[in-house]
């Protein structure tokens, strides 16, 4: 169910951490990665390297996912290289941290763009890209549906990218193609160390999680590789949490 031998997946942000979990994972089961980055080139080349010491093929592309012209272009090397794509994953996330009296219109702007319109501009470039139907992925947090200190132009617009995948699906589901989102918990990755409160946030999400640790990027990577396999071809609009219970948790 897993032989994903032939596809081909572009991950954005797709160079550390969830995204890189989810390029390597996507390799391991058969498909042909290309992994975009827009300032860590040398983590970008690590992530290759790792894809290609898999025996998979890896491409990477730099390119800012809020800029239309970036992803136009990349999308004319990845259809040089590959000709195709069959997975679409918009994991490249950015935004400030700060409290709502402290936040400027170009902040709101610049979170949107990145986090949530960008998955616009991704799938109407990939979609045309998609012959025989395709999986199209989105990754957001637990910030959309609950408020989070400091988190309020992140959070909306994790909220708006996950009403955009619904959107979506019901657009593209008669084409074949699934559109989900995976909306992971707390996941101590680089982006964690930007909270000024991290610690704090690490100590509570354990007292609160039932299976009493964090969510790793590899747990939302196993959740990436089902939802592209035929156990998942119906489950679609849908948002799947990967948080070990900390959401039902009070």
């Amino acid at each position: 169910m897993f032989d994903l031998k032939g596809k081909v997946a572009l991950i954005t942000g797709g160079s550390r951490g969830i995204g890189r979990a989810i390029a390597l994972r996507l390799a391991e089961n058969g498909v042909d990665v290309v992994v975009n980055y827009v300032r860590h080139r040398r983590d970008a080349e690590a992530t290759v390297q790792a894809i290609e010491d898999l025996g998979g093929r890896c491409l990477a592309v730099k390119a800012n996912v809020a800029k239309e012209e970036d992803v136009a272009r990349m999308f004319e090397e990845i259809a040089k290289t590959y000709q195709r794509l069959d997975i679409l994953v918009s994991n490249a996330a950015s935004g400030v941290l700060k409290p709502v009296m402290e936040l400027t219109t170009r902040h709101w702007n610049w979170a949107m763009d990145i986090n949530a319109r960008a998955l616009l501009t991704l799938s109407q470039h990939a979609v045309p890209m998609m012959e025989k139907g395709g999986r199209i992925m989105a990754v957001s947090s637990i910030g959309a549906v609950r408020a989070v200190p400091n988190y309020t132009v992140v959070g909306a617009s994790k909220a708006a990218l996950e009403s955009l995948v619904r959107h979506l699906a019901v657009e593209l589901g008669p084409q074949g193609i699934h559109v989900n989102t995976i909306s992971a918990g707390v996941v101590d990755t680089d982006a964690l160390k930007k909270f000024p409160n991290r610690d704090e946030i690490i100590s509570e999400s354990l007292r609160r999680t039932p299976m009493g640790r964090l969510t790793t990027p590899d747990d939302v990577a196993d959740v990436a590789l089902f939802l592209c396999s035929d156990l998942a071809r119906m489950i679609h609009g849908q948002t799947v949490v990967v948080d070990g219970g900390y959401a039902i948790a009070g």
